[in-house]
């Protein structure tokens, strides 16, 4: 099986993991840190906002399975796109709506997808979800994987 990967940042990344979780084609999805300037990122270091990283998903999936534009629609229902630096209660850069894409391809297929969103009138606000290239992704401290589902809770 061939898979591809996707970055999303949704606000905090337990809850957008557990959303990815539950989709069929998706092999994995992992919660970690992306779209900044600093190596290897602890959590405390997101936080405190000087990494210029967001809490990101990484989901595997297999395109014969599930689309990429497939991934995007769910990307768009399951958070307010229009709501800079925050979700919900939420606050800082780190909470940012951001793809990020592995391909010239996937970009341009995001970007589509974000001007869909805005025409549709979804939401009544601009859409600012930054849509960036390739980047490093760090993987979450450990206790952050899975972590809706170690605790108990159910997403959904």
């Amino acid at each position: 099986m061939t898979t591809n990967n996707i970055i999303l940042g949704a606000g905090c990344f337990w809850g957008v993991e557990a959303v990815f979780r539950g989709i069929k084609g998706v092999a994995n999805v992992a919660c970690g840190y992306a779209g900044g300037h600093a190596s290897y990122p602890s959590y405390q270091n997101v936080c405190n906002g000087g990494t210029g990283h967001a809490e990101v998903v990484q989901v595997e999936y297999d395109p014969t399975i599930v689309s990429f534009e497939s991934l995007l629609e769910v990307f768009w229902s399951c958070h307010n796109p229009t709501t800079p630096n925050r979700q919900g209660p939420d606050v800082g850069t780190q909470y940012r709506s951001v793809i990020i894409c592995g391909t010239a391809e996937e970009e341009a297929s995001a970007r589509q997808s974000r001007d869909m969103v805005q025409q549709s009138r979804r939401w009544p606000d601009p859409v600012v979800t930054e849509i960036l290239p390739a980047t490093q992704f760090y993987p979450a401290e450990d206790y952050h994987q899975r972590y809706l589902e170690k605790h108990g809770f159910h997403y959904g």
